[in-house]
């Protein structure tokens, strides 16, 4: 260590948190600490390791910080943001980038000179009187070739204590790291506290430094702004994985198995916010590994995926007995979960938006006191619970957690999934001819409409392949490159399908069941496995009718009508085509890398569509398909 850093980091360290920065050998480390303590000036400073100890600590801080607040049931506390400071904030979200770099029109960025100087500036003396947090943390499990190490220094204890669920602990990890250079460094300040929350939010910057694998977050609480590893670290890892040859991707990861459960095929799945991702995950009878974020590897001619995380920081609500049996078992019970922005009840119970009780009367919410009929600052009506509101568990904790949720090899990927929001085109479940169709005409073409997670207006119906948009570190063209080049060598990659659970009927009602996404991944890991056969239409393979009686038959108890079957599965051409107008604008008007690929396969499928029309008409049923059998 350097000896101009010694005086400093014992004054606010002190002797046994000094002590933990000294034991690992890393200069970069010592340089980054050291950095931002001098600019950060707190009181004092807490140093994390992997000890139980220490993560208590940082759990009983939350509480007495006031920045969590105990509930009924024993390891429940609640936490509370702004009330403007509920979502990611996608307009102050920002690269720095050098004059000389170009990403592309739809993704924000900074001058980093300009960006370095503004942040550096909102974090001087940010932590003043506060305790200053740092954490050692690994994405994806340890000692493993998908290992990333990670250095988060905060002021926010709730922060802290969600990243401790959420990530591997990392001081021994880090510690293998030698003086090596390769690690991701986070720096966030929640700034002035007014009744607890981020005052100065019109202050909130999100800046994220590729050249360095560094993110600032100023002046918010939010845990989708705020803890580094997430989201934020997401951007990191995509523009290195892109480096390197592997894929970071915003997928669940789940284990399926056959009906007498002798079978386990493991999926990954990509879809937009509130596009019922973490509803697939964890599915009743199944497996879960991830909810979020998977890091893919092509090893030894095979895909393999780990989960990112070890935890959940998922949407709660219509989380309900019903909808989602395991998710609401893990949050009734006892045990340690962390609820953001729903509703405290005066018996101190947590109570969320669509949870499948009597609605509460009168509570505690991101704005206060709350009763039927209240105005929020804004002048609008403030519901109990906040639409975009959160719970923070561990995987671990959870009964249908994977037994392979820590292997550091990963498991091979049989299937992908690609969802999104949509009412009017897509069928519930179609799989791709081959790799590359999917990727170009599945993957790289969904849309959805917008929803609370992100500050704006609902419900538009915009465009995000893989469900990634929002957080590509690298042109559009070389991501989807990466994705086709990941298979290179593969012999059997995984199938890779599009569901679609929003699909609406004539009269606008629903034609999906809330359960029926279940029958929807069982009949894909049939497929996976060669057990079922599909027909072939214009744009990929559907289900047979008889294998999906049998499915709804076997999986739900419930009867499946032809009728249900043709209207779900109508090829809808004017619908099919009008979609591959739109994506071929943006991608004329905003991708400047657009690979050719991409254009020949779209227009390849727009030729089928224009065949099967002038032969079928504009709405094409499934039996139509009976003799291509696949």
């Amino acid at each position: 260590m350097k000896k101009e850093y010694i005086d400093l980091l014992k004054k606010k360290c002190g002797e046994d948190n000094f002590r933990k920065i000294e034991a690992l050998n890393n200069e970069k480390m010592h340089d980054f600490v050291a950095k931002y303590i001098e600019l950060c000036n707190p009181e004092k400073v807490f140093v994390r390791t992997d000890s139980p100890e220490d993560y208590e600590y940082v759990r009983k801080m939350a509480v007495e910080q006031q920045e969590e607040k105990k509930l009924a049931t024993e390891g429940h506390t609640i936490h509370f943001d702004g009330y403007y400071d509920q979502a990611r904030d996608k307009s102050n979200t920002k690269y720095l980038l050098r004059p000389d770099e170009v990403l592309g029109s739809d993704i924000n960025s900074e001058d980093r000179e300009k960006g370095l100087m503004e942040v550096h500036g909102i974090l001087k003396d940010s932590m003043a009187g506060k305790e200053m947090i740092i954490g050692f943390f690994c994405l994806g499990p340890t000692d493993s070739e998908f290992s990333i190490s990670a250095v988060q220094i905060t002021d926010s204890f709730y922060v802290a204590h969600s990243e401790g669920i959420l990530y591997r602990s990392g001081y021994e990890q880090f510690r293998k790291l030698g003086d090596s250079g390769r690690f991701f460094r986070f720096v966030h300040t929640a700034g002035v506290l007014e009744n607890g929350v981020s005052r100065d939010v019109y202050k909130r910057r999100v800046y994220i430094d590729l050249e360095e694998e560094m993110v600032f977050s100023t002046n918010t609480q939010y845990a989708g702004n705020t803890v580094g590893l997430k989201k934020l670290s997401m951007r990191l890892a995509i523009k290195r994985a892109s480096e390197e040859g592997w894929l970071t991707e915003h997928m669940f990861l789940m284990g399926v198995y056959n009906s007498d459960k002798s079978r386990k095929t493991y999926f990954t799945g990509s879809f937009p916010s509130a596009c019922g991702k973490t509803a697939t995950a964890m599915l009743e009878g199944e497996k879960i590994v991830g909810d979020d974020i998977a890091y893919l590897r092509q090893i030894e001619g095979k895909i393999k995926a780990v989960n990112v995380e070890k935890g959940i920081f998922g949407i709660i609500r219509d989380v309900s007995r019903d909808s989602d049996p395991a998710i609401f078992e893990s949050l009734t019970k006892p045990g340690e979960v962390i609820f953001s922005n729903v509703l405290k009840d005066l018996e101190d119970n947590p109570r969320w938006l669509n949870d499948g009780r009597p609605e509460p009367v009168e509570g505690v919410n991101f704005s206060g006191e709350w009763i039927p009929g209240k105005k929020g600052p804004d002048d609008k009506d403030v519901p109990y619970a906040h639409k975009n509101a959160r719970y923070t568990i561990k995987i671990a904790d959870l009964e249908n957690c994977d037994e392979n949720l820590e292997n550091p090899e990963g498991v091979e990927v049989g299937g992908i999934i690609y969802g999104g929001r949509d009412s009017d085109t897509n069928m519930p479940v179609e799989q791709s001819f081959n790799w590359q169709h999917g990727i170009l005409t599945q993957a790289a073409t969904i849309e959805s409409e917008t929803t609370a997670a992100t500050l704006g207006k609902e419900g538009v119906r915009t465009f995000n392949l893989m469900a990634n948009l929002d957080f590509l570190s690298i042109p559009i063209g070389r991501y989807i490159q990466n994705n086709l080049d990941i298979t290179d060598g593969v012999e059997n990659p995984p199938l890779i399908f599009h569901v679609n659970y929003f699909l609406r009927g004539k009269d606008g009602d629903f034609l999906n069941g809330i359960k029926d996404k279940h029958v929807w991944v069982k009949w894909m890991e049939k497929r996976v496995n060669g057990e079922v056969d599909a027909l072939k239409t214009p744009c990929g393979y559907i289900p047979l009718y008889e294998d999906l009686k049998q499915l709804f038959k076997e999986v739900l108890d419930k009867e499946y009508s032809k009728d249900d079957y043709e209207e779900q599965f109508t090829l809808r051409i004017p619908e099919r085509l009008a979609k591959k107008e739109r994506i071929l604008k943006i991608y004329h008007t905003k991708v400047f890398d657009t690979p050719h690929a991409f254009i020949k396969e779209l227009e390849d499928q727009r030729k089928r569509l224009e065949e099967c029309r002038a032969e079928h008409g504009d709405y094409v049923s499934p039996f139509v398909f009976s003799g291509g059998k696949h």
